[in-house]
This record gives C-alpha cells, structure tokens and sequence, in this order.
C-alpha cells in the first residue's frame, strides 16, 4: 500500500501543472481551487506546489506569447484564442505601459490577452518570461498566504 503513495503525490503534483497551464491559455480552467484545495490537504510541500503550479501558469503564458508572434495574422478569425474586443483593449494598455503591462498577466481573461499581445507585439521572449514569472508567482504566493496564513509561506 505505501508504494503507491509517491505515485499518488506526482499525479497531483502533474494535475496541478497542467491545470495551471491550460488557466493560462484559452482553455477554461481555474487553478486556484486545485492549489488551494492541494494546500490544505497539508500533504504536499508548499514551495513545490508554488514552483509547480508557477512553472505551469508561465508556459501557458508563454503558449500565448508564440501564438501571438507567429499567427497574429489570423486575430479575425473565429478560432483565434483571444476575442478582437480583448486583443485591442491589451494592445491599448500594452503600447501605453509597454512590458511592464505584463505585471498584469496574472488577471483573468485581460491577462491571456495581454500574453498573446505580447507575441504580436514581438516582445523578446527573455523580459516577457521574467516578468510574467513575476506576476504569476506572485499571485500564487499571495494566494497560498490568504489560504495557509503568512507564517506558513514564510515558514516561520
């Protein structure tokens, strides 16, 4: 029975990843219940939670960045994973605030399209990551601190 303990642990560990990638593409999913849900159970280390679900909200981001930069051509078709209405409001912020806009990646549906703005408007890939990384992690820290308290992620 205790052999399929660590098993049990990377499914989770999987789960939460690809729930953290697909929310930060157009797919329409939600991974702050899965963190917090996974937080409290008290099974699982807090930081690799953090990492993992980070590591997996950034390469969904970054999805979005090459779907912007290499298929911003095609942004009236109906396929296209960001309606008009969104692309232009982040195109408006994005050519006011320039790369510091993406601090705001984190915020629902307005994020995405900022990421795929990003792609359209050739942001080199290295700042796009560092920031969004940021503000992914970042969420994700303060989330887990509402969720477990401050002592908790500070592992006081």
């Amino acid at each position: 029975m205790l052999v399929f303990f660590p098993v049990i642990d990377l499914t989770a560990y999987i789960g939460l990843f690809l729930v953290a990638f697909g929310a930060a593409t157009i797919l329409p999913f939600q991974s702050e219940p899965v963190l917090v849900g996974l937080l409290l159970s008290g099974k699982f280390s807090v930081a690799g939670l953090i990492a993992v679900a980070s590591l997996g909200n950034v390469l969904g981001a970054v999805t979005n960045w090459v779907v912007g930069r290499f298929i911003d051509r095609f942004h009236d078709a109906k396929w296209f994973p960001v309606k008009a209405a969104s692309l232009e409001r982040a195109s408006g912020w994005y050519r006011r605030y320039g790369r510091w806009s993406l601090l705001l990646s984190w915020m629902p549906l307005f994020g995405d399209a900022l990421t795929v703005t990003a792609g359209v408007l050739r942001e080199p890939l290295w700042s796009f990551v560092v920031l969004v990384t940021l503000a992914k992690t970042g969420r994700y820290l303060a989330l887990t601190a509402a969720t477990l308290g401050t002592q908790a992620v500070l592992g006081l």
